[in-house]
């Protein structure tokens, strides 16, 4: 699909150079302008938004320093952002950025960059450095535009992008585990539980700890890394996973099912009732 509307956007530039220059009339003033612009809009409703990026841009080039060219600007990277020209769009964003530094669409601009970096982490086994970025160009706009629409958006695609990062980290530690090289997990490990400590990946670094710590023979290390995890998550199975590494004589204690708790309730309400 997006080499077709290429190959269209080809033969349509293609089709413009064959005509006599001399039947070229460029818009002499605002009002031929301004049907450039809804030409690019036309052109976005009816989906070809190579084309539209193209006719925003020439807008932008007929109507300098007015709200329209910022508008046509930012229209033009929506565009590129829509067809997954990413690089584009960014750098498109960023040079709006710069020349509209006072336009009220800031904001947006802002957030359909951090957008854009978000759309193209990779998973936790790939490399790291989109979502370092990512980070950054979220908790840039939560600091500059935190009561925004746009923030509550990026405040969940944040916690996500943290989580990822400590998927990272757990993901390297685990492989270093199982090469038994214990100093490199132990620090990835502790990134986790120092900087990642909000996600879900914390009580299962604290367990890796317990289970290194004793079999390198820190004991007190295990332990504190124990305590650790049975004071925020004493109810979690890797709190009962570590319980194990130091006791090995500990069994888990069985808790009942729903049938057997209703039948000792009602076995305790018998003992209150009255004989007919």
């Amino acid at each position: 699909m997006r080499l077709l509307i290429i190959f269209i956007f080809v033969l349509t530039l293609f089709s413009c150079t064959k005509k006599d220059t001399r039947e070229i009339k460029l818009p002499s003033t605002k009002q031929e302008a301004m049907e450039v612009y809804k030409g690019a809009l036309k052109s976005m409703e009816e989906g070809q938004f190579l084309i539209a990026s193209q006719k925003f841009d020439k807008s932008e080039s007929l109507l300098p320093q007015t709200i329209w060219a910022a508008k046509s600007a930012l229209m033009s990277s929506y565009c590129l952002y829509t067809l997954s020209f990413y690089d584009e769009a960014i750098l498109n964003l960023k040079r709006f950025k710069k020349l509209y530094p006072a336009d009220p669409n800031m904001d947006y601009a802002s957030y359909l960059i951090a957008v854009i970096y978000y759309e193209q982490i990779l998973d936790e086994k790939k490399d790291v450095e989109k979502l370092i970025i990512t980070k950054k160009a979220i908790e840039d706009f939560l600091k500059k535009y935190p009561n925004t629409d746009y923030a509550m958006d990026l405040k969940f695609k944040l916690d996500l992008v943290i989580n990822q990062m400590a998927a990272k980290e757990i993901s390297i530690a685990r492989f270093y585990i199982q090469n038994e090289k214990w100093i490199p997990a132990i620090n990835r490990l502790k990134i986790v539980v120092e900087e990642y400590d909000k996600t879900i990946f914390v009580e299962e670094a604290l367990f890796r700890l317990v289970e290194i710590y004793y079999r390198i023979g820190l004991i007190d290390e295990a332990k504190a890394a124990a305590s650790l995890l049975g004071y925020n998550y004493n109810s979690s199975e890797w709190y009962e996973k570590s319980y194990t590494v130091l006791n090995k004589n500990y069994k888990p204690i069985r808790m009942r099912d729903d049938k057997e708790e209703k039948n000792l309730v009602n076995r305790i309400k018998k003992m209150f009732l009255l004989d007919d």
